[in-house]
């Protein structure tokens, strides 16, 4: 297929649709408490007990042309019993199974002394092991994804085969941080957008209010100051080699509470200089002859994409040109986002309206054109990409996660080719991975390395079984098999661990503390999933309780080179009964040595 000449048209795409009614990223006031709040024991049984597996069969467009080598998910081989059977304790997780002894080779007789000794160990082993017996009874496919040990354990004593390793954080020469500053929250009239935040090698940047800041890394004063003609709506979470990114921000400031402006402009940001490169909007797709209206943006190469209900659109990262341009009911089918990173990667939704499907497409960045495309089962309405390579993507199939987490199963596909290579359940219970369900790449808690996914646990019972004590850990998934790998990263009692970023082949996670602690940053071998403490933050009571204002679920946390980074994603007017005391930032910065 050509490029389209100019004006450029959106990229084609299967058969049509009509948008839905609403727009996408409506801002969420955060829960109350922070990170330090103790949270009640969990009433769920025992992490490793067998759940019940999906029914869907095996999804794609194209379809794939010979189904997966291994076993459909969840698919049983032996009857299935009901939820929390049975009642002998499980092992925790990735424990090893017990060998049973085998008769010497060779055909040499027992003696009936050494039968009863080998008796009783069988014995003894079935008991003791009979709930992961009947978890692997059940169908491996479904333990490898509902959490529980997989392989045998010749398999799980292999370790990281290799993987990880490689990062550029180091651990520094004291890991003790101190708070180096804090920005306050500034005054909003109504809830306002100010999530983007990037680390250069001489500032912290951050979105505040029709303003985009760098601050010095150490002190915290301003650096430098972006002034925009209206509030950032939106922000790419990549930059290039030489600091630059990609924003969405409205035309004209607000006038007042609830009058929103929106989200037109386009613009690319110089994080070292602070200056705009360049700003555009285009017409076309559903806005028909007004400003097309984006809801996120993203960065692949010299691409700069944004998407919307209006439809997607993509430009020159240098100049701003546009490369495509949203299309009129394009086969019924509009782009509500990208995916950026080392790809590109477009949502498109398709079809009328009541019968609309979801595919996702790898592009060329800069023609838009498709260089393959995968279909989402049915019931799937929005899709977030997770990482573009290797393509992986969530998704709420059905709306089954039920606790607003977007995500229900992970769907690994071949960005080549399209086809689906596993497909891995995340059960909403037990896993604690975000994707705002109407977003394409806001996705949290998750992260993609090694050819593995790695995914945090919800909170659970502690190895002391008491109040206060819950934990999680952090486990990893093979990309191609969809299978659990044996490691895992345990976050410890009293603490919860969740994954930030890659760092070569290891992750960099923030461990979320106690009421009495300060939280800390661990660098984990994407391997064998030991970790190693990179930086710990104050236990005084003031810092602690600046640190827990902050929700995992709305703030974003950066980390590089012994810095750490707290901020809000949104702001909201500040209520009436609100005591003096209670203090609320922007930012934190805390900074070893």
């Amino acid at each position: 297929m050509t490029q389209p000449p100019p004006p450029p048209s959106q990229p084609p795409g299967p058969p049509p649709n009509q948008p839905p009614q609403g727009g996408f990223g409506a801002p969420q006031d955060p829960p109350p408490g922070g990170f330090g709040a103790p949270t009640p024991p969990p009433n769920q049984p025992s992490y490793g007990y067998p759940q019940q597996p999906p029914t869907q069969p095996q999804y794609g467009y194209p379809q794939p042309e010979q189904p997966p080598t291994q076993p459909q998910y969840g698919y049983p081989q032996q009857p299935q019993q009901p939820y929390g059977y049975p009642t002998q304790p499980q092992q925790p997780y990735g424990y090893p199974q017990q060998a049973v002894p085998m008769a010497p080779a060779g055909g040499k007789k027992l003696s009936a002394q050494m039968q009863i000794v080998i008796a009783a160990v069988v014995a003894v082993a079935l008991i003791v092991g009979g709930g992961i017996w009947y978890a692997n009874s059940g169908g491996g496919e479904e333990n490898d994804t509902a959490g529980g040990t997989t392989g045998s354990t010749q398999e799980q004593n292999k370790g990281g085969n290799g993987l990880g390793g490689n990062g550029k954080e180091k651990v520094p020469g004291n890991t003790q941080a101190t708070l180096k500053f804090q920005l306050p929250e500034p005054k909003v009239e109504d809830i306002t957008d100010v999530g983007g935040s990037w680390i250069t090698d001489k500032a912290y940047v951050k979105t505040g209010v029709n303003s985009i800041v760098g601050y010095d890394l150490d002190k915290g004063t301003p650096v430098w100051t972006l002034p925009l003609p209206g509030q950032v709506c939106g922000t790419s979470r990549h930059t290039t080699a030489d600091n630059k990114t990609a924003i969405l921000f409205e035309a004209t400031k607000r006038v007042g509470p609830k009058f929103y402006q929106p989200c037109t402009e386009v613009g690319v940001v110089d994080l070292t200089t602070g200056k705009l490169v360049w700003s555009t909007s285009v017409t076309g797709g559903n806005a028909g002859d007004g400003k097309a209206k984006f809801s996120e943006v993203t960065l692949s190469g010299t691409t700069v994409a944004a998407g919307g209900t209006d439809g997607g659109a993509a430009f020159d990262l240098a100049n701003g040109n546009p490369r495509w341009k949203p299309q009129a009911n394009a086969q019924n089918c509009y782009d509500m986002g990208y995916g950026g990173g080392e790809g590109l990667v477009a949502a498109r939704k398709c079809g009328s309206y009541g019968s609309q499907y979801v595919v996702i497409q790898n592009l060329n960045p800069t023609t838009g054109q498709p260089i393959s495309q995968y279909k989402m089962p049915t019931g799937v309405e929005y899709a977030a990409v997770v990482s573009t390579k290797p393509l992986v993507v969530a998704a709420d199939v059905g709306d089954t996660a039920g606790d607003g987490s977007g995500i229900s199963d992970f769907f690994s596909i071949d960005e080549k080719t399209g086809k689906l290579k596993a497909k891995i359940a995340a059960n909403a219970d037990r896993f604690a991975g975000r994707c705002r369900s109407t977003e394409v790449e806001t996705c949290s808690k998750v992260v993609v390395g090694n050819g593995r996914l790695y995914l945090p646990t919800e909170e659970h019972e502690g190895s002391t079984g008491e109040y206060g004590d819950e934990t999680n850990e952090i486990l990893s998934f093979d990309l191609t098999t969809g299978k659990q790998a044996p490691e895992k990263a345990d976050a410890g009692d009293r603490y919860t661990l969740f994954p930030l970023r890659m760092d070569g082949g290891n992750i960099i996670a923030y461990k979320a503390p106690p009421y009495d602690k300060g939280g800390q940053i661990v660098s984990i071998d994407g391997g064998t999933m030991k970790s190693t403490l990179l930086l710990e933050n104050p236990s005084d009571k003031t810092v602690r309780d600046a640190e827990g204002s902050f929700s995992a679920d709305y703030s974003e946390m950066l980390y590089a080179n012994g810095r750490m980074f707290i901020s809000a994603v949104n702001l909201s007017k500040p209520r009436e009964s609100s005591s003096t005391s209670d203090k609320e930032y922007l930012a934190l910065a805390f900074g070893t040595s």
